[in-house]
């Protein structure tokens, strides 16, 4: 059956298009089907997969032609949800098949596959996706809690003690026994506070994401105090990490949870970055005031 002489150019065009896209999407869900243990995901995955093949063959009939699928697309998108988790790595495909959904909408009110189509691109994005099962996003407070407090505390305190002790070694050997210190009390604080609202294997789990998150954030903000000798160039490549792990963790949230990224952004990096502002004033007038002099 070969219709394509019944659509406009631009129509066919973006068909074929789409034809591809749903081959290739074909093969993401397909490879994450047979990657993933949890045999709930799997099914959810292989189900998604299959309504991709049948819109690929929909669309084959439309267009006459035949699609190859997207390699690079195939990894890139398997890599990510292996490394960062099913849901975000889905959601973020998935926002660029908004465009394809209104198109088979529009077509479906002529072309009755075409509004079936539309149906199964709603039911991914709404449904099927929705109750995908990830400890990742289950734990998603108790990484909020620890990047924060890191971000706050952290880069509050290695903003003062830059001025107060000018010394790049001292600096970060002060913000280390720092970090891990506080990074183990807010662990323990988790546990404790998680314990009283969850079973125990879910408040060790809650200890263990805050407190990874608090030391991974310390070893980022760290980090240039020990590469570079300056303290001042060092103190700015701490505020940038900063920035870009509020970016990419913002980012990551608002793709999984659907929620606002520039509001979220901008209210936490506002927060760390003011309170560094206020410790690298404080810092300096202690140092004058105390007359200490390294």
């Amino acid at each position: 059956m070969r219709v394509s002489h019944m659509l406009q150019a631009d129509t066919l065009k973006f068909l074929q298009k789409a034809q591809k896209n749903e081959i290739t999407e074909y093969h993401i869900y397909s490879k994450l089907s047979s990657y993933i243990k949890n045999e709930h995901n799997s099914k959810i995955l292989g189900q998604i997969a299959r309504d991709e093949l049948r819109h690929h063959d929909k669309l084959k009939m439309f267009t006459g032609t035949v699609k190859k699928p997207n390699s690079l697309k195939v990894f890139f998108y398997t890599f990510i949800s292996m490394i960062f988790g099913v849901t975000f790595g889905i959601k973020l495909m998935e926002k660029g098949e908004r465009g394809a959904e209104k198109v088979y909408s529009e077509l479906g009110k002529d072309i009755e596959e075409f509004r079936k189509m539309a149906e199964d691109e709603d039911k991914h994005e709404k449904e099927l996706v929705g109750i995908i099962e990830e400890e990742k996003l289950k734990f998603v407070g108790s990484i909020v809690l620890g990047l924060n407090d890191a971000l706050v505390e952290l880069t509050g305190t290695l903003a003062g003690l830059t001025f107060a002790l000018k010394n790049t070694r001292l600096i970060a050997l002060a913000g280390l026994i720092t970090g891990i210190a506080a990074s183990l009390s807010m662990a323990a604080s988790e546990y404790l506070s998680a314990r009283t609202e969850q079973d125990n294997s879910h408040a060790l789990k809650s200890s263990f994401y805050t407190g990874g998150a608090y030391v991974f954030t310390v070893a980022c903000l760290v980090l240039p105090y020990l590469i570079f000798p300056n303290y001042v160039v060092s103190l700015i490549f701490t505020i940038v990490a900063a920035i870009l792990i509020i970016f990419v963790f913002n980012f990551y949230i608002s793709v999984a949870k659907d929620l606002s990224f520039k509001s979220r952004f901008f209210e936490m990096a506002g927060i760390s970055l003011g309170v560094a502002a206020i410790s690298f004033i404080i810092g300096h007038f202690i140092r004058l005031f105390l007359g200490v002099d390294v």
